[in-house]
């Protein structure tokens, strides 16, 4: 895993990533799930490739239970991409690496 990607925790959530400056793509996942693993190598370009133009971040479901119920999340991979501090998009699944770039980028 890139050291460009930030593991956020329901304790370090709100620091992370409703105060973020930037934008955040926040990936919720879990060990044992196969897609969560395929979205690995995207995260990792985004997190290299906007760098200074936002911040990627993951947070494990099973682990953090309090923030992914907050958000209401079902199944993963799902992404959240928050802007100062608002949910701009919803990505559930493992979507192809050009359409994830699609959707991020037209909220830069």
């Amino acid at each position: 895993m890139s050291e460009d990607i930030v593991n956020v925790s329901d304790t370090t959530f709100e620091e992370e990533v409703m105060k973020s400056e930037l934008p955040i793509l926040l990936d919720f996942w879990a060990e044992w799930c196969a897609p969560c693993h395929m979205v690995v190598p995207t995260l990792e370009y985004l997190a290299q490739n906007f760098k200074g133009r936002i911040k990627v971040a993951r947070l494990n479901v099973d682990e953090n239970m309090k923030v992914s119920s907050k958000y209401g999340i079902m199944g993963i991979p799902t992404l959240l991409f928050f802007k100062g501090g608002e949910i701009k998009e919803t990505i559930v699944g493992a979507l192809p690496q050009d359409k994830i770039v699609e959707i991020i980028s037209k909220h830069l």
